[in-house]
């Protein structure tokens, strides 16, 4: 048997990331964690020094871990991926209006994708470019049970 667990991803400033997902999306805090350098190298197949802090936020069961390396260069440089390159793409995240979350997001360090906007649906950047779709709420209606 298998269960979720999280999904975790590499941020720049951890307080600006923790503040855009609280603030935008409605992200709670569950816990933080500074893992020793010597077991998350070999854990995450990286060399030390890293100076490891990771943050785990919560949503509608979804936990999201914030992952910050303090070491002088330990974070590689950020690179923009398109959507159809193999591997995760996006977080999609329903809301109740699309283009006022989309707009505060904007407000807390993160891009709308204007060219993505299809009326009803589009995308936006957090701060460090992670691509996020914004779905209405009522999307969620039109689909069939979960198993």
């Amino acid at each position: 048997m298998s269960t979720y667990n999280h999904t975790g991803q590499v941020v720049t400033d951890l307080e600006a990331s923790k503040r855009f997902y609280q603030e935008v999306f409605g992200f709670k805090f569950w816990y933080e964690i500074t893992p020793p350098d010597e077991a998350t190298a070999k854990l995450s197949c990286l060399t030390t020094p890293l100076g490891t802090t990771a943050s785990y936020l919560t949503l509608d069961g979804f936990v999201l871990e914030l992952i910050h390396y303090s070491a002088s260069g330990a974070t590689a440089p950020f690179r923009r991926r398109t959507m159809n390159e193999p591997g995760l793409t996006h977080l999609s995240i329903s809301v109740d209006d699309v283009r006022g979350t989309a707009e505060k997001a904007a407000q807390y360090g993160g891009q709308i994708v204007e060219e993505s906007d299809v009326g009803n649906a589009l995308f936006i950047t957090d701060p460090d470019g992670q691509l996020l779709e914004l779905l209405p709420v009522r999307y969620r209606a039109n689909l069939p049970p979960k198993p």
